[in-house]
C-alpha cells in the first residue's frame, strides 16, 4: 500500500495549490499556517482542516503532525522557514525562488546536507508541456550545440505591489525584478544541462510607479555566461504595460533555432533545423501548449496547465524513492543565485560578477 504523506501548508494568501494536492492519492493536508486569521479560516474551511490544525504561529505549526511543508509564504520568509522546517525534521517543497540573498542560498544548502532531508523548489515553468518537449529536443542534439538563449518574463502585477485603494506597498515592492528569475532561467538551464558562472544586469528607471522600491523598476535586463560558454539574455518586469503577460524563450544552436510565440504563454512559435528537408523552406510553425493533452483529467486542476500536477508527482516520487527530486536544492540555488548576483551587478554599476559554484 502506498504511503500517505502528510502535508503542512504555510502561506495561504498567495498561490496555494490545494487542487493539485487534493488530487494526488498520496497527499493528505493535515495542517495550515498563516498569520492572517481570516485567510486561515477561509482556506481551512475549504480544505476541511480541523481548528486545532490551523496555526497563526509558524513555530507552533512545525510541531504539527506533518511529513513535509509546502512553503507558499512571501519570498522574504522562504529561506528561514525552509531551514526551520528542515531542522524540525520536515521535508520541504518551496515556492520560487529559494532565497533573496547569497548567504541564505548557502544556508539552505547547508541545512539540506546536514539533515539529509528532501528539498525541492516548485518551479512550474520547467513542467510546461512544450518546455518538457524542448528539453528532450535540445538534449538529443537536434539543435546542435547551444550557444545562445533568450528568456523574458514580463507580467504586470502592479496590484500585488501597490494597493490601488490605500496606496500602501506590499512586500513585492522590495523585490527587484531580476530576483524573480527562475521562471526564465529554469527552462533554459534544464534544456542545456548547464549552470551560470557570470552575471551582469541593468535597469533602474521608475516611470510607472515613480516612488516605489526596487520592485517598481520599469524593466530590467540581465546577461549571463554559462559553464559551457552559452550566453543568456533575460528581460524582467512586474509593472510594464503589456497584455497578455509573456513567458518567452528562444534557443539558438549550431544546427537550428526555436522559440515560442509572444501573444501568451502557450502561443504558437517557430522552429528551424538547417539541412533537414522538413525545413527546406525555412522555419515551421511550432505548437507550444503548456498543457499535456495525455495527462489525466484532474491534472489541470492545479493551475498553469498541467505543470503543477507533474511537479507535485515528481516531489512525491522522490519521497517514495528516498531520491533527489528533479529540482533539488543545488538546482534550485542554481536557478536563484544568478538573479541575485545580476541585481548586485546593477547596484554596483553594471559590473560583471562571478556566480559561485554550489555543488561540492
Amino acid at each position: 500500500m502506498d504511503k500517505i504523506w502528510k502535508m503542512g501548508l504555510v502561506g495561504l494568501g498567495g498561490s496555494h495549490r490545494s487542487a493539485a494536492y487534493m488530487h494526488h492519492s498520496q497527499i493528505n493536508v493535515t495542517a495550515l499556517c498563516d498569520p492572517d486569521a481570516e485567510v486561515l479560516g477561509k482556506i481551512g474551511d475549504e480544505l476541511h482542516i480541523p481548528d486545532h490544525a490551523r496555526y497563526e504561529s509558524y513555530a507552533d505549526f512545525l510541531n504539527a503532525d506533518t511529513d513535509f511543508v509546502m512553503i507558499g509564504s512571501p519570498v522574504p520568509f522562504h529561506a528561514q522557514q525552509t531551514i526551520d522546517a528542515l531542522e524540525a525534521g520536515k521535508h520541504v517543497l518551496s515556492e520560487v525562488t529559494a532565497a533573496s540573498t547569497v548567504e541564505d542560498c548557502f544556508r539552505i544548502i547547508d541545512a539540506v546536507e546536514r539533515t539529509g532531508l528532501t528539498y525541492m523548489m516548485a518551479e512550474n515553468t520547467v513542467y510546461f508541456h512544450f518546455i518538457q518537449d524542448w528539453i528532450k529536443s535540445v538534449r538529443s542534439g537536434e539543435l546542435g550545440t547551444i550557444f545562445h538563449a533568450e528568456c523574458e518574463y514580463v507580467h504586470e502585477i502592479r496590484d500585488r505591489i501597490l494597493n490601488p485603494h490605500t496606496g500602501a506597498f506590499y512586500w513585492r515592492n522590495q523585490r527587484p525584478p531580476l530576483h524573480y528569475c527562475s521562471h526564465s532561467l529554469g527552462p533554459i538551464l534544464e534544456m542545456t544541462g548547464d549552470r551560470i558562472v557570470r552575471a551582469t544586469g541593468a535597469g533602474n528607471s521608475q516611470t510607472i510607479i515613480p516612488h516605489g522600491g526596487p520592485g517598481c523598476i520599469d524593466m530590467q535586463a540581465a546577461l549571463f555566461e554559462t559553464a559551457k560558454g552559452t550566453t543568456i539574455k533575460l528581460l524582467r518586469s512586474s509593472v510594464a504595460s503589456r497584455l497578455p503577460a509573456i513567458g518567452h524563450y528562444v534557443v539558438y544552436g549550431s544546427k537550428g533555432q526555436m522559440e515560442n510565440g509572444r501573444t501568451g504563454y502557450d502561443s504558437e512559435g517557430w522552429k528551424y533545423i538547417e539541412g533537414d528537408p522538413a525545413y527546406e523552406r525555412g522555419a515551421v510553425r511550432l505548437p507550444c501548449p503548456i498543457t499535456d493533452p495525455n495527462a489525466p483529467r484532474e491534472a489541470t486542476r492545479g493551475g498553469h496547465g498541467t505543470s503543477e500536477y507533474y511537479l507535485i508527482r515528481d516531489f512525491i516520487d522522490s519521497l517514495n524513492r528516498s531520491a533527489a527530486p528533479p529540482i533539488d536544492v543545488y538546482r534550485a540555488i542554481e536557478y536563484t543565485l544568478p538573479g541575485i548576483l545580476a541585481q548586485e551587478a546593477v547596484e554596483r554599476g553594471n559590473v560583471w560578477l562571478d556566480v559561485p559554484q554550489v555543488r561540492r
